[in-house]
């Protein structure tokens, strides 16, 4: 398999078959990430992607139940990329499942209903969305480039087209505004009604704006009470139809992991407990992006 660069995936993707169709983030200026920064964003030359599918279908064939799309934001790639990919995929990797990619917001916006249904019927199924915050002022701080109302458009929009939704928030990003973005997101994450829902912990990566802000006393990552209070109050208020909730992400201070909203009162108890001193969290050294 050939990769450019260093590669990204969810947690939930650990076992999955990797397939790289474009280079970087066509968006690329969220204040906190880094994942692309050293990257150009291209889209691969979809010949060189469908060469990658067929040896990937030789060395692994039946044994591939996921694949995940990557690099940044796979959605943006035009149709005539997308659907060639789909088909090799269902023919060189017939017992593949799930198909997922990493989306904006705006990747969703940019494409048709039709063009949204056509990639669900050729076998795109999930999308990973990291709307990060519900609290708008928060969003244009860290230069998400949508608000929240463009998120709940595209959370409208892929679920008509019969696309799952993974929706990610990033616990201690908000600074001084830690209650509207916790209350924010958990506002958003109903609105957005994903099948799944999990939470990472901000780190300051060096060489990001962020940590340029974080050097000048701009910012600075709560403390590990305030953080589990963010976490607390998203799960409380909250209220996906049916959602798989998890903090799995090795940036967390608290694993957890349940369904909303069956499992709402034993997650807040557990995350209460921890608040108490009562269960021990995460130490520094095994935390990690």
């Amino acid at each position: 398999m050939r990769y450019e660069g260093r590669i990204y995936r969810p947690p939930s993707e650990a076992d999955a078959y990797i397939l790289q169709t474009t280079i970087g983030c066509s968006w690329n200026h969220c204040t906190y990430c880094d994942m692309y920064r050293e990257k150009s964003f291209r889209v691969r030359a979809l010949a060189d992607v469908l060469d990658d599918l067929d040896a990937a279908g030789r060395q692994l064939g039946p044994r591939v139940d996921k694949v995940f799309v990557a690099d940044g934001d796979a959605l943006v790639m035009p149709q005539e990329h997308w659907l060639p990919i789909l088909e090799r995929v269902r023919l060189r990797l017939p017992n593949a499942k799930r198909v997922s990619c990493y989306a904006m917001a705006r990747n969703v916006l940019a494409k048709s209903d039709a063009e949204l249904r056509a990639l669900r019927e050729a076998g795109l199924s999930l999308l990973y969305i990291g709307p990060e915050s519900g609290d708008d002022l928060v969003l244009k701080r860290i230069a998400k480039g949508d608000t929240a109302a463009r998120h709940v458009e595209a959370a409208e929009r892929a679920r008509a087209a019969g696309l799952a939704m993974s929706v990610i928030a990033l616990l201690g990003i908000a600074g001084d505004r830690s209650e509207e973005h916790a209350r924010g997101t958990a506002e958003l994450v109903t609105k957005m009604d994903p099948a799944f829902f999990s939470a990472l912990t901000v780190t300051i990566v060096p060489g990001t704006p962020l940590a340029t802000l974080a050097r000048r006393g701009q910012f600075a990552v709560p403390g590990i009470e305030a953080l589990l209070r963010e976490l607390r109050t998203m799960v409380d208020l909250a209220r996906p139809t049916a959602a798989l909730f998890r903090t799995n992400h090795a940036s967390n201070y608290l694993p957890l992991a349940g369904k909303l909203p069956r499992d709402r009162a034993k997650i807040v108890g557990v995350i209460d407990a921890a608040l108490a001193g009562e269960i021990p969290l995460r130490q520094e050294w095994m935390r990690g992006l």
